[in-house]
């Protein structure tokens, strides 16, 4: 197990790596000058080759990504060329808020999911069944920003139960230490801001969420059902065991491996997919500031925002890899 912690550590390196020089090469592709967009279109030829020189966009390829990259290994992804502020600093500003947005909707999809999902294959064929796989096949086939719209019409505007905008109302004083707004509101005891940052987390939690919900639905039910019809199974059920015990103490785990990979993989996606929830929700994320960085062609933070969500994509499939283990003895990571 030791020996295969190791490797997937080690073989991140060149996946890293060939991540980094992918987003490098794609952006440089990519038509449009940086230096004209700082200096508005106006400028004149001078002060374009002044600032092309000092950002050192007149280098060739291969010394712009050495400088990029090392300035990678250092924590220094530049500044951005939108809000001449450090990309390093601005990500670590709203990181928290889409990874809170991005937890809150993991763990209403996770819940609800895997419950629908066992719910269904324990009813398999009868009206829960089929309702359940219905809800499933629809939450899988909205999209995102049309759900996130609807959402807004009805429980926003029509029926306004919940804010459709911001992490927490203007009324209400309120001095972030972390900037995961939930945990500060914790930490300092004000349970009055902690209700304020539930309540407009909850629509777009529900919108990031619904699809992952249906997919871990689906999974879980399919994977159960397979699971239910082994031998070991059936073995239990002559023992006399109650479906209670059948189902949670025997199937549920080994049943869980497959969903496990779905989950790992749909938190990559929400971190990614927050851009359009973010947009519409005017979250102060990093989807929105990527969005925004994209319309003002501020390739530098495109760079250091794809980046990121790339590598939290690759650790999650990490940890997914080393959950296998704990939930399958029957894996072995550390065969020669």
């Amino acid at each position: 197990m030791y020996r295969f912690v190791l490797n997937r550590f080690i073989s991140l390196v060149p996946t890293l790596l060939g991540i980094s020089f992918l987003v490098f090469l794609m952006l440089y592709l990519v038509p449009g000058d940086p230096a004209q967009v700082m200096l508005g279109e106006r400028a004149n030829a001078e002060s374009l080759a002044e600032l092309r020189a000092t950002m050192g966009l007149d280098q060739p390829f291969h010394v712009q990504f050495y400088r990029f990259f090392t300035g990678l290994l250092s924590g220094d992804l530049g500044r951005s060329i939108r809000t001449h502020e450090k990309i390093t600093t601005e990500i670590l500003q709203r990181f928290p808020a889409t990874f809170e947005l991005t937890m809150a909707s993991m763990l209403l999809a996770m819940t609800v999911g895997i419950s629908a999902g066992l719910w269904a294959a324990v009813h398999r064929g009868k009206i829960a069944d089929l309702l359940s796989m219905v809800l499933a096949t629809a939450g899988i086939s909205m999209p995102v920003f049309w759900l996130a719209l609807m959402l807004v019409l009805l429980l926003g505007v029509f029926l306004p139960l919940f804010p459709i905008s911001g992490r927490l109302s203007t009324h209400i004083y309120f001095e972030p230490i972390t900037y995961f707004y939930t945990l500060d509101a914790l930490l300092q005891g004000d349970f009055e801001a902690f209700g304020d940052i539930l309540w407009h987390l909850f629509l777009p939690a529900l919108t990031l969420g619904t699809i992952p919900m249906a997919v871990i639905a689906r999974m879980t039910r399919a994977s159960l059902l397979e699971v239910l019809g082994e031998d070991y199974i059936r073995t239990a059920w002559a023992k006399g065991l109650s479906q209670r015990a059948v189902v949670l103490r025997h199937a549920v785990k080994n049943a869980f491996i497959p969903t496990l990979t779905v989950i790992a993989l749909e938190f990559g996606y929400l971190l990614g997919g927050a851009i359009i929830t973010e947009t519409i929700f005017a979250w102060p994320g990093v989807g929105r500031w990527l969005f925004l960085a994209v319309q003002a062609r501020d390739f530098r933070a495109v760079q250091g925002g794809v980046l990121l969500l790339a590598t939290i994509f690759v650790l999650a499939n990490l940890l997914a890899d080393l959950l296998y283990a704990w939930l399958d003895p029957r894996i072995r990571y550390d065969k020669k």
